[in-house]
């Protein structure tokens, strides 16, 4: 059995083990390097902890460190506020407004972790406040980060097409673009079908809780029904609700203690989250030290909204995606992913070949750097790509969809962020629910992508 055979088998073997044994899989994922590693490759510790990924560590600490605090001292809440009164309190729309934003930021030059890394605690908030799945807003924050990710100015955009450029392969940016924002759009409407969106339809916030404005004729309220007195509850007679043509029933939704001013240290928060956006995105700085500096500034000028912050940083969730991370990266230096990009080179139909390929860059981003993977398979394919049987352009798209919207998997960037920032009781959920969405995206997004983009022979 060859040493690239074992190394998968031994991963299989982690997450069965550690579905079946009360293991913590990240844990697991540890000694299965610390064993593996010097027995295949003949590695000292040194070498095995070379592929542990200090930055997703750093990003990991200090971003939820970073929105711990904001969240501790009510920032977050006047940011809810405010995004509320944007969408005019529609409650649907909320989703969409994550989707949009972080697709805006990757578009115009965002690494896809760093807008996730700023949206997602922002976006779990709102789905905290307003009962929407944190599943949902989740997915709908990844999504709109591969959505933006391929713009001819982004990171992996310009990824992709240097790639390209290199290998003298015809290549399409404003296609692969526009091809990627379509696929995540329509993504976005299935998660948001799937994951409870429609009972959202309808919902608003009109400053004193979330109403459902749907209503049934001849009820009270309705328009052959006016409202009254008699049928207004004491507490809402003289609000905007309650004078509506319409009748508004009030369902589940946090209690409200009034409007949040911006104080002082909500103030300082906010400045410092607006300084980790611009240091990021215009300066090119990186996400996780640069949120660990604001987080340290903010606890030193407002040390009275620091007590827990500590201790809501997803410990749990570092170590397991940092575990898996080092695994993965122990099989790149065996040369695991080499060996099955050159196997699937000698298939002797392309289409096939071409399936297979998109099938591994699904598989190996699913756990590893989607940046990574797009920069390594890429020139893999390159051999069959030039005799031309398949079509350049529809192959490139294929595998760039491929390996993005897996970015959704708990041991991806993406998804360890939204599930690091998580509400305390549902993390365990985000996690499972990502774990099967994102499993179900290498299974799916690869045939689908191969199905629309290859098999015409677009390029």
């Amino acid at each position: 059995m060859s040493e690239e055979l074992i190394s998968i088998l031994v991963l299989a073997l982690v997450f069965l083990v550690a579905t079946v044994l009360p293991v913590h899989m990240g844990a697991l994922a540890l000694v299965a390097a610390f064993i593996v590693g010097p027995q295949l490759l003949d590695e000292d510790l040194d070498a095995v902890l070379s592929g542990f990924p200090a930055d997703l560590f750093v990003i990991l600490v200090g971003v939820t460190y970073l929105f711990a605090l904001a969240k501790e001292n009510g920032t977050v809440d006047w940011l809810v506020e405010k995004a509320v009164q944007s969408v005019r309190g529609r409650v649907a729309l909320i989703p969409w407004v994550m989707f949009a934003v972080t697709g805006a930021l990757t578009a115009v030059g965002a690494v896809v972790p760093a807008a996730v890394a700023i949206i997602a605690p922002i976006g779990m908030n709102f789905a905290k406040r307003y009962s929407i799945s944190p599943v949902l807003m989740g997915l709908m924050v990844i999504n709109g980060a591969s959505a933006g990710g391929f713009s001819p100015i982004s990171i992996f955009g310009s990824i992709v097409n240097g790639v390209v450029e290199r290998n003298d392969l015809p290549g399409n940016p404003t296609a692969l673009f526009l091809s990627s924002l379509v696929f995540n759009v329509v993504l976005g409407v299935v998660v948001f079908i799937l994951f409870g969106g429609r009972k959202l339809l309808g919902q608003r916030d009109l400053g004193d809780g979330v109403l459902n404005s749907t209503e049934s004729p001849g009820s009270p309220g309705s328009p052959e029904n006016p409202p009254t007195a008699a049928t207004t509850p004491p507490d809402r007679r003289g609000d905007r609700a309650s004078t509506t043509a319409v009748q508004t029933t009030t369902v589940a939704s946090p209690p409200r203690t009034g409007h949040t001013d911006l104080d002082r240290n909500r103030l300082i928060t906010l400045l410092g989250m607006l300084g980790l956006a611009v240091a990021v995105l215009v300066f090119d700085q990186d996400v996780g030290f640069t949120a660990l500096v604001v987080a340290v500034a903010v606890t030193i000028l407002c040390p009275s909204s620091n007590k827990s912050a500590v201790s809501a940083i997803a410990w749990p969730t570092v170590l397991l995606v940092c575990g898996i991370v080092t695994y993965v990266s122990m099989m790149e230096r065996l040369g695991t992913i080499d060996w099955l990009g050159e196997g699937v080179a000698d298939v002797g139909t392309p289409l096939v070949a071409a399936l297979l390929i998109c099938f591994i860059g699904a598989s190996v981003s699913a756990f590893a750097s989607t940046t990574g993977i797009l920069g390594a398979l890429i020139p893999l394919a390159v051999p069959f790509l030039l005799a031309g049987e398949v079509g350049a352009v529809g192959m490139i798209i294929a595998l760039s969809i491929s390996s993005s919207v897996v970015d959704s998997s708990p041991f991806s960037t993406s998804g360890a962020l939204v599930v690091a920032n998580a509400p305390d009781d549902e993390r365990d959920l985000v996690y499972r629910r990502l774990l099967q969405w994102g499993f179900s995206m290498v299974l799916i997004a690869p045939v689908v992508s191969w199905l629309v983009f290859v098999v015409p022979g677009w390029g």
